[in-house]
């Protein structure tokens, strides 16, 4: 499918007893192209509930309390430290809760714990 849009202007300008006439179309053109078979994106395996594994120590953390409070991260979330999720927030930001209390952390300072049956 192409969706094309063409418009025309002409400028007209006097100067000096001499006519000076610009024209110009500028053109936009837009093509949606589909691909046969495009393989389907897997699903994240994060969800509300989901226990979590911290593979990178954040250098500040935000409290998930009504009055959040930031401050710097010195030892209290450390890499190799468990937590569950409590709910999410836009832009990959996930509320988790850890054995020292709920933090709001970025997507790429933990991973999904695999847990084996």
């Amino acid at each position: 499918m192409a969706l094309s849009f063409a418009s025309s202007a002409r400028f007209s300008n006097t100067q000096s007893g001499v006519c000076y006439s610009v024209s110009f179309t500028p053109r936009v053109t837009v093509r949606c192209c589909e691909t046969a078979k495009e393989p389907p994106r897997p699903k994240s395996k994060l969800q509300v509930g989901s226990p979590i594994i911290i593979v990178e120590a954040p250098k500040v953390i935000k409290t998930a309390a009504s009055m959040p409070c930031l401050r710097a991260n010195s030892g209290l979330v450390k890499p190799g430290d468990v937590g569950r999720i409590v709910s999410r927030k836009p832009k990959d930001l996930w509320a988790v809760r850890l054995s020292i209390g709920t933090y709001l952390l970025d997507g790429k300072y933990f991973k999904a714990l695999e847990l084996e049956e």
